[in-house]
């Protein structure tokens, strides 16, 4: 393991979550957690590897800090999963209608994915970051089981907290380093993601233009 830095040296945010940990321990990696994950501002790259960090050095266990930030995650998820729930599929259709370049058809065809394929993306989507908190949405929308939901957001979200808390553990105060492989992954997804859409868009625009020449 990395020599190790006194985390009562860190400042700013990182500074601020070690002194709510300190003060709370698990119960404080959860609460920063779940608000972590309604408020994406305070990142997990941060929260998940100072607990890590701290458990390295012994002033929390390691493993009471990854079921405290998945208890965590789970009840971030229940809010944006009930947000999901009071916006509703007929509401969602309804506002498709206004929008331009988006179709009730679309939604409908979303809907139909999401029948399909929702505990995967649920499971998956919480280890992915960008995602993780989006998912939850949809999973409300189309009223996902609750049982069915909480258990797949526990299980991915289980796999995050333990890979990032590890990590932290494992690398004491280079665990800075987290944060620069991170970055290159969000803005790898959110390209991704703006390249979906300018398809979208492209695709959309052909077919409006095609629709008003007949």
């Amino acid at each position: 393991m990395s020599a190790q830095r006194d985390p009562a040296e860190l400042t700013g945010l990182a500074g601020w979550v070690v002194d709510t940990i300190e003060a709370l321990g698990p119960i404080g990696v959860g609460a920063l957690v779940a608000l972590e994950t309604v408020f994406p501002p305070i990142p997990s790259e941060v929260v998940l590897p100072v607990a890590g960090l701290l458990a390295g050095q012994g002033r929390m266990s390691v493993v009471l800090a990854v079921v405290g930030a998945t208890v965590g995650s789970v009840v971030g998820a229940l809010v944006l999963f009930r947000a999901g729930a009071a916006l509703g599929a007929d509401r969602l259709r309804r506002v498709a209608d206004r929008l331009p370049l988006v179709d009730r058809a679309d939604v409908e065809r979303s809907e139909r994915w999401f029948d399909r394929h929702g505990g995967t993306s649920v499971l998956i989507g919480r280890c992915v970051p960008v995602v993780r908190s989006l998912v939850s949405i949809p999973a409300g929308v189309e009223r996902m089981p609750l049982v069915r939901f909480v258990t797949w957001t526990a299980l991915g979200s289980a796999v995050y907290n333990a890979a990032l808390v590890g990590a932290g553990y494992l690398l004491g105060s280079r665990w800075t380093e987290i944060g620069t492989y991170s970055d290159v992954l969000n803005y790898t997804i959110l390209a991704g993601f703006a390249l979906a859409v300018a398809v979208f868009v492209r695709r959309r625009l052909r077919e409006r233009r095609a629709e008003a020449q007949d």
